[in-house]
């Protein structure tokens, strides 16, 4: 069975490093500080799918190194509030608010996301997660305490790309599973669970093939750079890291694991 892999303690621990910052850019075309399959096609999509303006207030839950939602506040103008577990992309986050100028338009705090989430009731314009929902237990709950927390009109997109779409051996799921906790999740349930909690206007998009094609740059990227990266993962983790993307690779190019954008509405 794979081992436990360090993805996000070296990710955000070694933000501001040339080596990863290349590997960010070959893999997604911009820097946005990513550890995820978003694309930065979607990436700038993101703002109109959740009609993003200076006067919104937006939660992002699972910010990752904070870069995108940094990207957003001096794009958009929008103040954010962001929550992730990880305490080293928490401070990351923090920094680069203060560094940029931009600690009066978004804040990074650490939560436990799958938690109840303090927030009072009708706080926000919009709130999305990229590739994070799937880490957290107690789904059903999450949805309720997103719909909760949004205004009447309010958005909401999240990201899944561990929706089972074929056959998937022990090996492989550990293999994906390598990085920390993981839901799989049939097709249809996040949908089920989206209307549950209250949502309506539900959206699929299907994003397997862009998800597939980060796995494999994501891959090269970092290869082209295995010494450097050896020396600041350690040549286990970062063989670990390789198997994981290849097989993030071969399940997404094969249609076995799918990734899906999901957007509703909570309705006045």
């Amino acid at each position: 069975m794979s081992q436990k892999v360090d993805l996000y303690d070296s990710a955000y621990g070694n933000y501001v490093s040339d080596t990863y910052r290349h590997v960010r850019i070959e893999t997604y075309g911009e820097d946005f500080g990513q550890t995820s399959w978003v694309t930065t096609e979607e990436s700038n999509e993101i703002p109109q799918l959740l009609d993003l303006r200076p006067d919104s207030f937006v939660l992002e839950v699972g910010f990752g190194s904070g870069g995108y939602a940094l990207h957003l506040a001096e794009k958009v103008g929008c103040r954010l509030v962001g929550l992730d577990i990880n305490p080293l992309g928490v401070r990351n986050a923090n920094q680069l608010a203060l560094a940029r100028g931009l600690g009066s338009m978004a804040r990074f705090e650490q939560c436990d996301a799958s938690k109840n989430l303090p927030f009072d009731d009708d706080s926000f314009d919009a709130v999305f997660s990229n590739d994070v929902l799937c880490h957290l237990p107690g789904r059903p709950e999450v949805l309720a305490e997103m719909f909760r927390i949004l205004k009447p009109g309010g958005r909401m997109l999240f990201s899944d790309a561990l929706i089972v779409g074929g056959l998937l051996s022990n090996e492989e799921i550990a293999t994906r599973s390598s990085i920390g906790f993981y839901v799989y999740s049939p097709p249809g349930e996040n949908e089920r669970l989206l209307e549950r909690a209250g949502f309506r206007r539900i959206r699929v998009t299907d994003t397997t093939e862009s998800a597939s094609r980060v796995a494999k740059q994501w891959h090269d990227a970092r290869e082209k750079r295995k010494e450097e990266l050896v020396a600041a993962e350690g040549d286990i983790n970062f063989e670990g890291l390789q198997r994981f993307l290849s097989c993030v690779h071969t399940l997404t190019g094969e249609k076995r694991l799918l990734r899906y954008l999901y957007f509703a509405i909570k309705e006045s």
